[in-house]
């Protein structure tokens, strides 16, 4: 059957129509970013509504972004240790929000740094600490923030320098954070020794747990063991997929593009992805994502992913800058499939 050059026309206009429709949608999503100083926070508004903090409390020994909530207002983030809701694990309280960090800097636990480290034990831990904002720019669909944080030992010496870049970006129901760490040794040269504690970490809902058929005990960098206990598993719904096919589980240790991690909150079916980045050391990446909440991307740490048979002491010369890139995907009413992840990935490997 032939079609009509009339109707070809019209229905390529439609379609043309469509696209901009959708074009001029997500660009009336304004973004916002509310500098907060005596609150040590950037809140992130899109059409006024919160999205996430950029945040360096006191008492948390690294900024965070926190909390973080989907384009319909569902936190998907752990309350505790800011704002503990009833029938949460309290295990980890060095889990908060998303955040960036590592468990061996010059023989220095940052990754496990909190209030609850005891005064004895705290020469062995160190702190990232907030130096500033530099830059802040807001527009239609995206907004940019960019800061410098110090990695500082016990006794206030920096051992790295950090510039991030968080891009924020709206699309329809999907929420996106592109982070961009620049890490350079301003002094001499830092070692990043083998470690399973690190890197793009974010510690999510009870709702995105996995369901778990027992208590597990777990040990930290320090070998300190931290029993996380069989909960109910009403409402939890979480389960992951990697770009390797891999699901829940038995994805911990396994190397991938992206991962993603998918369930319901009430009744919003939310996806929140991570994508590894091609010029990233060890790409793709070695995950410790663990069906208890934490979810993170870890690049460093062969040893134990390896059982022993590899190992990775990274380390960054002196005067010399290392980049890490993630993308951090949100998307509210529905899974994402292999397809519209791989996109997504494949984009922000060509942006950075």
């Amino acid at each position: 059957m032939k079609i009509s050059p009339f109707i070809f026309v019209f229905m390529f206009g439609l379609v043309g129509l469509s696209a901009s429709a959708q074009v001029k949608k997500d660009a009336s999503l304004r973004f916002k970013l509310n500098v907060k100083e005596s609150e040590r926070k950037v809140d992130v508004l899109i059409d006024g509504k919160l999205f996430t903090s950029y945040q360096w409390p006191e008492n948390v020994m690294k900024p965070v972004l926190y909390p973080v909530l989907t384009s319909a207002g569902t936190e998907i983030t752990r309350g505790y240790p800011m704002n503990p809701r009833a029938g949460e694990r309290v295990d980890h309280p060095h889990h908060v929000g998303i955040w960036f960090n590592y468990g061996d800097v010059d023989g220095f636990d940052f990754w496990n740094n909190s209030p609850a480290i005891s005064p004895e034990k705290k020469s062995g831990f160190g702190t990232i600490k907030h130096i500033k904002i530099n830059r802040i720019k807001e527009d239609f669909g995206k907004a940019e923030l960019v800061t410098t944080e110090s990695w500082i030992d016990p006794s206030g010496k920096e051992l790295l320098s950090e510039k991030t870049e968080y891009h924020f970006i709206a699309k329809g129901s999907m929420r996106i954070i592109d982070r961009v760490a620049i890490l350079t040794a301003t002094g001499k040269t830092v070692s990043l020794k083998d470690n399973k504690e690190g890197v793009m970490a974010i510690r999510v809902a009870r709702q995105l747990e996995l369901p778990s058929k027992d208590e597990v005990i777990m040990t930290d960098a320090q070998g300190n063991p931290t029993t996380v206990k069989k909960m109910t598993n009403e409402g939890v719904t979480g389960s992951y997929r990697s770009s390797e096919g891999i699901k829940d589980d038995a994805v911990w240790s396994t190397r991938a593009k992206w991962m993603d991690l998918n369930g319901t909150i009430g009744n919003e079916k939310i996806a929140l992805v991570i994508c590894d980045h091609p010029k990233n050391q060890s790409y793709p990446t070695y995950w410790h994502a663990r069906g208890y909440g934490l979810f993170s991307a870890n690049p460093l740490g062969w040893s134990v992913f390896t059982k022993g048979k590899e190992t990775l002491n990274y380390s960054i010369q002196g005067g010399k800058s290392a980049i890490f890139r993630y993308r951090i995907i949100v998307n509210s009413g529905s899974d994402l499939s292999d397809s519209e992840i791989t996109a997504l990935s494949d984009e922000f490997a060509r942006k950075y």
